[in-house]
């Protein structure tokens, strides 16, 4: 059993990633500005201000495993500050000797092997770019952290999100650096199964310093 502490962890993606860990017997605490109306069972809920220091230095220390579920939204949106942030959890978990793993989006993936990046696509949607280029950011960061740091990245598929929650199935595909579809031309992964495909990581990591991507 590990301690995973879960930063953004009544979003969309953190709140997956809570349950799943605490289905499969974890010990977990989720990290947010406020509690959620339905709290798991089993979840030790904190609230703060993520940008606080002493917030995050609290989150960091004692636990075995940190996941940042956050998005540049809010308080956290504007060039370089996500980037920032994530760059300040790294150094505490290197110091601490605690895994990292962050959850970005599918921009920074390959459309194809060889072929552009997601992000530079036609069909890309521009509202989301600056979000797509800070998350790429805080990956380039990682892969040129130290390597005392113990990393990962999670890609989710290109078709994830609240607007299309899907079902838990247990059954996907694991990919690095190129987006996953199927044979109609799709990518996607349920929240549950993203969830999953992190604690699964979490448990029997696969994926030491390394980002993946998941998907149907």
């Amino acid at each position: 059993m590990a301690r995973i502490t879960v930063l953004g962890g009544t979003g969309y993606a953190g709140k997956h990633i809570v349950a799943a860990a605490a289905q499969r017997g974890h010990d977990v605490v989720a990290y947010s500005r406020s509690t959620p109306e339905a709290p798991i069972a089993g979840v030790e809920y904190r609230t703060g201000n993520v940008s606080d220091p002493e917030v995050i230095a609290a989150a960091v220390s004692g636990s075995d495993v940190v996941i940042s579920a956050l998005s540049p939204r809010g308080e956290l949106e504007g060039q370089g500050k996500l980037r920032a942030f994530e760059a300040e959890i790294a150094r505490l978990a290197q110091q601490g000797g605690v895994r990292f793993g962050v959850v970005g989006g599918a921009g920074s993936l390959q459309a194809a092997p060889g072929g552009p990046l997601v992000i530079d696509t036609p069909d890309f949607p521009d509202a989301i770019k600056p979000e797509a280029r800070e998350l790429g950011s805080v990956l380039e960061d990682l892969r040129a952290s130290d390597e005392a740091l113990d990393w990962f990245f999670l890609s989710p598929a290109g078709g994830f999100g609240a607007w299309a929650p899907g079902e838990a199935t247990g059954d996907y595909r694991v990919g690095g650096d190129v987006l996953l579809v199927d044979e109609e031309g799709q990518s996607f992964i349920s929240g549950a199964d993203l969830g999953l495909a992190v604690v699964r990581e979490i448990e029997e990591p696969a994926h030491r310093r390394q980002r993946f991507t998941v998907a149907y």
